[in-house]
């Protein structure tokens, strides 16, 4: 790894243990969404690190991106995904497809902390099918007018700006109508908490959208873009929630190795043991495994890679399923007190599962690259 991404790592570990960490409890136990922090981080620059500095971001790739989140997630699931959201989701499709005025309107303020942005695709009868979302974009007036629900719905409960995606005409047309529109907080949306297992205090919510208005610049990416977009930005996504799950597996390996040092049985160290020292190299070797699938996925994102999704695909089934053994190993290393809410790894088995579910789930996953195989065959990606 560079040097300068040596540095990056260096800087923001140093960042989260000394501001992340000690909130890290609270987050969790009271659902406590940490708008001071966000502010932080939007000084950092690594609140939207992906946006150019003018804009008041870091300028990174994805690479970058990778070990920003990997090295928040290692203190706090919740706050490394507050800027995986505001970042490789919300304002990277802003930054991407929105006109000069809207991304000069709203970049800066995403970035800095000062709004809360939502990524609102999935549905109540829609989540892994994506095309058949039923939220409804009209023109009317000389404006379009937003209708529908969205579910699980991150920092939607805080939001200012919502990236809604609904589509301009029949749901019969799937993909080929769906758009992306940018809504700002008014008494048109109502938001309602919705208590989620894991990354808790990120403000998830169920978001209603009673005949919104916006502007002809607020549609961002109209059809046939928008459903390009939304996938974009997932592709994209699921490398950055892998570098995340990968800093999960991290955290809950050091305390499970901290915890076994220091713990005694029949009158010796558990770290002694043939079998905890086996395992232990078990969980060290999948961990590197998924980081370097992450940063792999990331450079060829980068290079422009024609099958980055398939990349972005085979990365997030991996890892979900690394980091979710990893953590629950650890929890397990552990005993009773790694089951029990003293520990941090009891938190991070909780966050580590959504790994399997969000930015589409392992099913989703294996269906992208069933289709790489369809098409070409038993052709490895590099």
């Amino acid at each position: 790894m560079s040097q300068g991404l040596s540095l990056l790592r260096r800087t923001v570990r140093e960042f989260a243990s000394r501001s992340v960490a000690p909130l890290a409890r609270k987050i969790d136990t009271e659902n406590w969404y940490p708008r001071e922090l966000v502010r932080e981080m939007g000084k950092m620059g690594i609140l939207v690190p992906n946006v150019s500095e003018d804009m008041g971001g870091a300028g990174l790739d994805l690479l970058g991106v990778s070990v920003v989140l990997e090295e928040i997630a290692r203190y706090s699931g919740s706050a490394s995904l507050i800027p995986e959201v505001q970042g490789t989701l919300v304002s990277h499709v802003i930054a991407k497809y929105g006109s000069k005025r809207v991304v000069e309107e709203v970049i800066p303020k995403l970035a800095s902390g000062d709004a809360i942005g939502a990524f609102a695709l999935s549905e109540p009868c829609c989540g892994s099918d994506a095309a058949n979302i039923e939220t409804t974009i009209e023109r009317q007036g000389g404006e379009w007018v937003v209708k529908g629900t969205k579910m699980w719905t991150t920092q939607g409960l805080y939001a200012d700006y919502f990236l809604v995606f609904g589509r301009i005409g029949e749901r019969s047309e799937r993909h080929r109508n769906i758009a992306a529109i940018l809504l700002r907080r008014g008494s048109c949306i109502k938001t309602n908490p919705i208590e989620v297992m894991g990354f808790r205090g990120t403000g998830t919510a169920e978001v209603i959208l009673d005949s919104c208005r916006a502007g002809d610049e607020d549609l961002i990416a109209p059809p046939p873009t928008g459903f390009k977009a939304a996938m974009d930005a997932l592709n994209v996504g699921r490398v950055a929630i892998s570098a995340l799950g990968i800093g999960l597996a991290e955290a809950a390996f050091e305390e499970a190795y901290s915890f076994l040092t220091q713990r005694t049985v029949f009158g010796r160290p558990v770290i002694e043991l043939q079998g905890i020292q086996f395992s232990l190299s078990d969980l060290y070797t999948l961990i590197e495994l998924g980081r370097s699938m992450v940063y792999r996925a990331a450079e060829l994102y980068i290079e422009g890679y024609e099958d980055f999704p398939t990349a972005a695909a085979v990365t997030k089934l991996g890892v979900a399923r690394i980091s979710v053994e990893v953590v629950g190993e650890a929890l397990r290393l552990m005993g009773g007190y790694g089951y029990s809410k003293d520990s941090n790894v009891e938190r991070i088995y909780r966050d580590a599962k959504l790994l399997e579910i969000g930015e589409g789930t392992n099913e989703v996953q294996k269906l992208v690259i069933s289709r790489h195989l369809a098409k070409k065959g038993a052709k490895w990606l590099i």
